[in-house]
């Protein structure tokens, strides 16, 4: 089944970890074709425009910690790999001042009113943690 929330082993390993300074997710997104609420409700939405509801939200929790989105693109065009098409609908790279203020943010009663949205759009998800090139030079051992 695809996934849409981290396990608990990835959490535990994004916190171990975690650089120091600025955490830099970046985001895999493939949004259902119409939204699916976990209450019930009905809806006219597709995944993407409910995955936009959540997104409306989650910025300002983001920007309010001292976030900020680095880049965030519909795909177009596959290039390089197997398939008609690309196997995800849309890329974005976000930027948390710290593991701690993403964790604040994720634990927030605000992200839990917004993450139902979240929920309704997505179909599958791959977030994956990046150094940045001063972190990852650092990591290396490198001055």
């Amino acid at each position: 089944m695809p996934a849409t929330q981290p396990r608990p082993e990835q959490l535990e390993n994004l916190a171990k970890r975690a650089p120091d300074g600025p955490l830099y997710m970046l985001n895999l997104l493939k949004f259902k074709e119409r939204a699916e609420y976990a209450d019930g409700r009905e809806t006219d939405l597709t995944g993407r425009q409910a995955y936009n509801l959540y997104s409306q939200g989650v910025i300002k929790l983001i920007l309010a910690l001292g976030g900020k989105p680095i880049y965030f693109g519909l795909c177009n065009a596959l290039l390089i790999g197997d398939g008609d098409e690309s196997p995800w609908d849309s890329v974005g790279v976000i930027e948390y001042p710290s593991i701690e203020a993403f964790q604040k943010m994720t634990s927030s009663a605000g992200y839990a009113d917004v993450h139902v949205h979240r929920d309704a759009g997505l179909e599958h998800q791959v977030l994956i943690n990046m150094l940045s090139i001063e972190q990852a030079m650092a990591a290396a051992g490198a001055s």
